[in-house]
């Protein structure tokens, strides 16, 4: 028995009203953000603005689109409508597109509007993000590089634990403009990190780097984890979250067993409270701060692996986060981490921990809610 087994669930009640409370923090953000997108994370408890850049501005129409399907309520829809210009325009002028996460960013602004509102600007947008992702691959090694220029020597071979989420981009568009080659692009991508990201121990590598000439695997490392060898919490979440998705669109009975070992070793190493610290080697006593985000990823992981010890597992997660980790205002969650080692974000609201936390608890009130990754 883990710890998390022996931690209540919570009822129906807590967590109608951790719903309640986060529309009203969406409900004033809405106001107070206007055509701007929050930051990565908060600075002091609240969240500065800036242009639509980074990776992670597509989390906020995220969240509209999820408020939107817990209420129906047409303010939500407008204002998350509102955002496909900026990642239409973003995507035509090439501002800041040379990246992976073109899966988290078109994704939940583009592909959720089409799926939702029929809007057609947003189905283009998204396909020709599909297109400029592919760009980024390494045909030697079959995989999509993470960052940077395709061509910088530090960047150059490296992938990421985090790319898992945004495969599904590619597999939307395969089947949505009928370009089969996309998919077997997202199938090998995931393959490779099956074989080479997922460590034989369960545990996961943040980065890894094979011969862009060669396609020879060569080195895992971190970037925002303890150490090389070490676990980072957030990483483990995208393992369980991610393979279980790339399951899902391929059928892949490899992908599925890695999303389980992924989520059998991040359960086995949480703390009392089922909130995972920063990087799975650090318990209770360490001194070490939590990552909020990590769980509420990792809640939305298991809920999609479904079967009653995993559902058992998130629900008690997210009665964790709803008891000790819910934000008063600016943020849905306190005490996440981005990146500890280059002192980024360190206990501080996280723009993706506020999205999946909401779509942790959409899962969990609205079960017929389909989800658009």
């Amino acid at each position: 028995m883990t710890a998390i087994d022996v931690r209540p669930l919570p009822d129906a009640e807590a967590v109608a009203a951790a719903v309640a409370a986060a529309l009203r923090t969406i409900d004033a953000n809405i106001a107070a953000f206007g055509e701007r997108y929050p930051g990565d994370t908060t600075v002091g408890g609240r969240y500065p603005l800036r242009a639509n850049e980074g990776w992670t501005t597509s989390f906020w129409p995220g969240m509209l689109w999820l408020a939107h399907a817990l209420t129906n309520d047409p303010r939500y829809r407008s204002a998350a409508l509102g955002h496909v210009a900026s990642f239409s325009d973003r995507l035509r002028s090439r501002h800041d597109v040379d990246t992976h996460d073109l899966g988290f960013l078109y994704t939940l602004s583009c592909v959720t509007p089409w799926k939702v509102a029929g809007d057609d600007s947003a189905r283009a947008a998204a396909l020709a993000a599909a297109d400029h992702l592919i760009t980024r691959v390494l045909p030697a090694a079959g995989i999509i590089q993470a960052w940077g220029d395709i061509d910088d020597p530090r960047q150059q071979g490296r992938t990421i634990i985090d790319s898992l989420m945004n495969t599904p981009l590619l597999f939307w568009a395969a089947a949505e403009d009928n370009k089969p080659d996309l998919s077997e692009i997202a199938q090998r991508h995931a393959t490779q990190l099956r074989d080479h990201i997922l460590r034989p121990d369960d545990t996961t590598f943040h980065t890894f780097y094979w011969n862009p000439v060669t396609g020879e695997p060569l080195r895992g490392e971190t970037e925002q984890g303890n150490a090389d060898d070490s676990c980072w919490a957030r990483g483990q979440a995208w393992g369980i979250y991610g393979f279980a998705l790339n399951h899902r669109y391929t059928g892949d009975p490899s992908l599925l067993d890695a999303a389980r070992r992924c989520a059998d070793r991040f359960l086995a190493h949480l703390p009392a409270d089922g909130v995972a610290y920063w990087d799975l080697e650090f318990g209770d006593g360490s001194g070490e701060e939590r990552d909020s985000s990590a769980a509420a990823i990792a809640v939305c992981g298991l809920l999609e692996l479904g079967g009653q010890r995993y559902r058992s597992a998130a629900l008690r997660i997210l009665g964790s986060l709803i008891d000790g980790y819910a934000a008063p205002e600016s943020a849905l969650l306190l005490h996440g981490v981005y990146d500890k080692p280059k002192g980024i974000g360190v206990d501080e609201g996280t723009l993706w921990g506020d999205y999946f936390y909401l779509e942790a608890l959409t899962r969990v009130t609205r079960p017929d809610w389909i989800d658009h990754w």
